[in-house]
């Protein structure tokens, strides 16, 4: 065996111990023969020196004498007989000292042999250790090398672990300095902000000084010719219809009253004729309607703009109106180059907008059960996902697949607004309660809130998951997901007030007109009434051939909240009662498929059918002249 290493060395420590053990073991077995050996070597040579002996002393036959006769050095041991034993004494005790010596050989030799054995198996075991101690040493050897590479790596990593403290310091300090630059362009761009909405309030102001000039002008040309009609005198002989002529004129003069000025002579040849038979009134009930609520709708926007007061919510104008189940499509165009996305009738459903996959925003005036085009909106930068009117009418809002949503003014072609801010496509727009702010949903799981005087998000919720649709209460945002929940969120504060989970991802929300019923369409092919005042699933509906055909299909309450409607995805529209939760018809319309990838038109509402009298029309009327 190979002597211990250098002590210095680590690697040594082990091989020194092995010798340590080895050199014990050694003498602890040596010193079990140290006496064994030469107590068995005087054995052996007093053996040989007995056998001499015993040789020398056995006389030959011939040399027997008889035991009479008696030699001289007999005689003279013959008085000392005692204390000198004869020949024969000698060889008994000589041969009982030989058979002891060779019974203690025996066990000597045996020992010797069982000795021996051990020693062999000692032997095989140092051998077994030697190899073992140098697959060791070969294993160490391996280690060291591993070990040295692995010194060389980390070396390499300090290197590479310095230069790189060296890179992030320096742009550690280029960060430093592009934060200074950001916070003057930020300063900056505050300051521009300010001065632009300082400027824009001033013009807002001055705006609607000479707004409200001109609508008292035109106030005082209505009072005028109300009190020119109150004088007037009408003919009833004829018929009760011609009653009925006689207020519609009535209400076709206010109408006249708020066109400009270049049709009031038009207007007071009219008003010198002493009455105006049936056949020459073409003004019909609805319009009656729509001039009274448009009378008092302008009484009711008075006073509010952007640089006034805090705009109000705007109520709705209880008017005696009833849902009736449609039978056929009133009227069927091709309104869009492509797919069309969204529509959204508006406050006083005399407007309808579309949009599409093409980009345009088309505003159709409804008369008489058809659609008569009244402008394009252009300026979009993706497909149109959402449209909504605001309360007034008079502003809408989409949502884009361009990141952004887009506000344009009624009677203007171009975009008036542009709120970008969303990482994904917009999947939803609607206005609040207010026309001066929005929220808008997208597909960055966000949901934002929208100030449209300065088209500023002015809040963004963070979401788990896909918005795919929103709607808006009084203080509340309701937002419905690709995880299968629809979430409340309080406006006036930071945080989720409530979750409610549904079977399949939330494609739509539709919130009732008394803001106490919410109806969502999801895509385990179901429609769900939760009424909001316990927050739970009031109804399921579910009917044999409907099926979600995807992430944007729309559902929506009736506008007295009566009916559920929504559109499969083979074009076919169901409708069912949500008082009694039966499936009260499907239509087979124009759209006789739907897109696999994108659905056409998946929202279809109920036109209102107005059944008014004639003296709940002259209420009205009356009411308004008071």
């Amino acid at each position: 065996m190979a002597g211990p290493e250098d002590p210095g060395a680590p690697a040594a420590r082990w091989k020194r111990h092995i010798v340590r053990q080895l050199r014990q073991r050694d003498r602890t077995q040596k010193a079990l023969f140290l006496e064994l050996v030469p107590a068995y070597n005087r054995l052996l040579e007093k053996a040989e020196l007995l056998a001499r002996f015993s040789e020398k002393l056995q006389p030959e036959p011939n040399d027997v004498t008889p035991a009479t006769h008696q030699g001289p050095w007999e005689e003279e041991s013959g008085p000392d007989s005692d204390q000198v034993p004869s020949p024969a004494a000698q060889r008994v005790k000589w041969q009982e000292e030989e058979e002891g010596l060779r019974l203690v050989c025996g066990e000597m030799a045996y020992q010797v042999v069982v000795k021996s054995e051990a020693l062999g198996a000692l032997e095989s075991q140092l051998g077994e250790r030697r190899g073992r101690l140098a697959a060791l040493e070969a294993r160490v050897a391996q280690l060291q090398e591993a070990r040295a590479q692995g010194v060389q790596q980390v070396d390499a990593r300090c290197a590479l672990n310095e230069a790189q403290r060296e890179a992030y310091e320096a742009l550690r300090a280029r960060a430093g300095h592009l934060e200074a630059a950001l916070r003057r362009l930020e300063e900056e761009a505050r300051d521009l902000v300010e001065r632009l909405v300082q400027r824009k309030a001033r013009a807002a102001a001055e705006r609607n000084l000479r707004n409200e000039r001109r609508e008292r002008a035109k106030q005082a040309r209505v009072s005028l010719e109300l009190k020119k009609a109150a004088k007037r005198t009408v003919s009833i002989s004829e018929s009760p219809d011609t009653l009925g002529d006689g207020i519609i004129e009535e209400a076709e003069t206010l109408a006249l009253a708020a066109e400009p000025e270049s049709l009031e002579s038009e207007a007071g040849e009219k008003w010198k004729r002493p009455f105006r038979s049936a056949s020459a009134t073409s003004l019909t009930l609805s319009r009656c309607v729509d001039v009274v609520k448009g009378l008092l709708d302008f009484k009711k926007r008075r006073g509010h703009s952007i640089g006034g007061a805090p705009e109000q919510r705007y109520q709705s104008i209880p008017m005696c109106v009833a849902a009736r189940l449609p039978t056929r499509a009133q009227d069927v165009l091709d309104a869009h180059l492509s797919e069309v996305n969204a529509v959204c009738f508006g406050p006083n459903s005399s407007l309808l907008a579309t949009g599409g996959a093409d980009r345009l925003i088309l505003l159709w005036n409804v008369v008489g059960g058809r659609l008569k085009a009244n402008q394009t909106l252009e300026g979009a930068g993706g497909s149109i996902t959402s449209v909504d009117f605001d309360p007034s009418g008079s502003q809408v809002l989409a949502a884009t697949y361009n990141k952004a949503a887009q506000l344009w003014k009624v009677g203007e072609a171009q975009s008036k607004e542009t709120l970008s801010g969303h990482a994904d496509k917009v999947t939803a727009a609607k206005f609040k309660l207010t026309r001066h702010q929005a929220v808008t949903g997208s597909r960055d799981r966000t949901v934002k809130e929208w100030d449209l005087g300065r088209a500023y998000c002015s809040r963004t919720i963070n979401v788990i998951s896909y918005c795919n649709d929103v709607v808006c209460g009084d203080h509340v945002i309701i937002s419905g997901h690709n995880d299968q929940k629809i979430r409340f969120w309080d406006s006036r504060g930071p945080r989720c007030i409530q979750v409610i989970p549904v079977q399949g991802r939330v494609t739509s929300l539709s919130l009732s007109h008394d803001q106490l019923h919410l109806l969502s369409c999801s895509r385990d092919d179901t429609l769900k009434v939760i009424d909001l005042r316990v927050s739970n699933i009031r109804q399921v509906f579910r009917a044999d051939g409907f099926k979600c055909g995807s992430d944007w299909t729309k559902a929506v309450f009736s506008p007295d909240r009566s009916y559920a409607l929504a559109g499969s995805w083979d074009g076919v529209l169901y409708i069912w009662n949500v008082d009694t939760g039966k499936l009260e018809s499907s239509l087979q319309g124009p759209h006789s498929f739907a897109e696999t990838w994108q659905p056409r038109i998946g929202m279809v509402r109920v036109r209102m059918r107005l059944q008014p009298t004639f003296a709940r029309v002259k209420r009205l009327l009356g009411s308004h002249l008071l």
